[in-house]
């Protein structure tokens, strides 16, 4: 188990408070209960979104956290980190009122939370019509656990492998913490274990091949993620001190001694890179910096990110580009940064950087996290790539090999919790449509 470290439940309170039940079932009553749900086909895995939440309203906590399951079995994690201002809640009707919208991820915690605290039973599967299949999901991640849990449900044989220790993919070791608990990741794992999944630690590739795979099993679902950060490129990114931001994530979840010293310097402006600075706050820095290449214009983050991490007390730095780590004392003491300028858009409406001659400056620190996006994991496989993602036929999610089926950031090139959820889960209705009609 990842061990409980009190002091970081202090530092990382919940984002979002959860609701007590009188809020819950008063922000329940505010719903219009929409026919045409705009609410539910905003949502990737389409949770009946009007239905749980006319169920929180008479009190049918089980038969909501059901309902939700029934479309998205993370529906925990979910709740927690999906960004619903531009999904869900950014789709009700009560915005063309001038109303606030929809809690909808709060409502949905609150349903999910009431399931986990009493039992998390879910019916055992009882045959179906994808009985005697044997499915392989490579990876232990959203995407694997979503497909995982479906299969089972018309009674396929599952065995998920996963290199890490515990399984969940980045829900367990890379989302931050006042977002996600590992404990919450990981009770979401029991429940798909509880369905009659098989979980194996084993590294695909060297204890266990491809080939025996092949051999042992009727479909293969990848679901392995983006794999380790993009390293900077440049003169001392291998020094002490500087370590890319989803191993800070995880090794902060991990090591409740971890110490990030007094200032943190983060590389990159995307949802991640948000999270680890916000995180670098919480964890006692004083001065957290954040360098982007770009303006605040072309930042790749969520606004409501953005505005968030502002409030927790991050400074941000625009048009600026690492071009060196200064070493000091045999570890990273200082970022070299050169001043940038942006160039017309391309075809994508995207501006490259360039920098400037002589405009350099350096910045002192203790520590320096890159988030510079996320390597592929995709080398070998048997299936067809491109720019490193598997490509794959969208509504089945089937890759050029007829066996093979893929999901997640691996095919889409990393989006979210929910977007890996619901890849697995049609490529789990595929395998199943494939054995029925063999």
């Amino acid at each position: 188990m990842i061990p409980g470290n009190i002091l970081n439940q202090e530092r990382f309170p919940d984002l979002h408070p959860a609701f007590d039940s009188q809020s819950a079932v008063a922000e329940a009553n505010r719903c219009l209960f929409c026919f045409d749900a705009p609410c539910m086909g905003a949502c990737p895995t389409h949770i009946d979104v009007p239905r749980f939440i006319k169920k929180i309203s008479s009190a049918n906590l089980r038969g909501s956290a059901l309902a939700i399951l029934d479309a998205n079995i993370l529906g925990l994690s979910c709740s927690r980190v999906c960004p619903v201002d531009v999904l869900c809640e950014g789709s009700c009707v009560l915005h063309g009122y001038n109303k606030e919208p929809i809690e909808i991820g709060r409502l949905q915690r609150y349903a999910m939370d009431a399931f986990y605290a009493n039992g998390a039973k879910l019916p055992l599967p009882a045959g179906g019509t994808a009985s005697g299949a044997k499915v392989a999901c490579v990876g232990g991640g959203p995407a694997s656990l979503a497909c995982a849990a479906e299969l089972r449900r018309h009674g396929a044989h599952i065995t998920i492998f996963d290199n890490r220790p515990l399984p969940g993919g980045l829900n367990t070791y890379g989302v931050a913490e006042y977002k996600l608990r590992p404990e919450d990741s990981l009770r979401e794992v029991q429940l798909v274990r509880a369905m009659g999944v098989e979980f194996r630690q084993a590294e695909i590739g060297a204890t266990v091949t491809m080939e025996q795979l092949e051999q042992a099993f009727d479909f293969i679902f990848i679901g392995v993620g983006l794999g380790a950060m993009e390293r900077m490129g440049i003169p001392g990114d291998q020094l002490p001190g500087v370590i890319d931001a989803l191993r800070f994530i995880e090794r902060y979840k991990t090591q409740p001694d971890f110490e990030t010293g007094q200032t943190v310097i983060v590389i990159g402006a995307g949802n991640t890179a948000i999270d680890a600075a916000n995180a670098a706050v919480r964890l006692g820095a004083k001065n957290v910096h954040l360098f982007y290449r770009r303006t605040e214009k072309e930042m790749p983050a969520f606004p409501f990110e953005y505005d968030h991490s502002k409030v927790e007390g991050v400074r941000f730095h625009w048009l600026a580009q690492p071009v060196a780590i200064i070493e000091e004392g045999g570890r990273a003491a200082a970022v070299k940064f050169a001043r940038t300028t942006l160039g017309e858009p391309d075809a994508s409406g995207r501006r490259n950087s360039t920098p400037i001659p002589g405009s350099e400056y350096e910045v002192s620190c203790d520590m320096v996290i890159p988030a510079l996006g996320q390597t592929r994991l995709t080398a070998q496989l048997k299936v067809e790539t491109k720019n490193g993602s598997i490509v794959v036929d969208r509504p089945t999610g089937r890759t050029s090999h007829p066996k093979y089926y893929a999901g997640g950031d691996c095919v889409n090139g990393g989006r979210e919790v929910v977007d890996a959820v619901a890849d697995g889960k049609r490529s789990a209705l595929a395998m199943v449509h494939q054995w029925e009609t063999r």
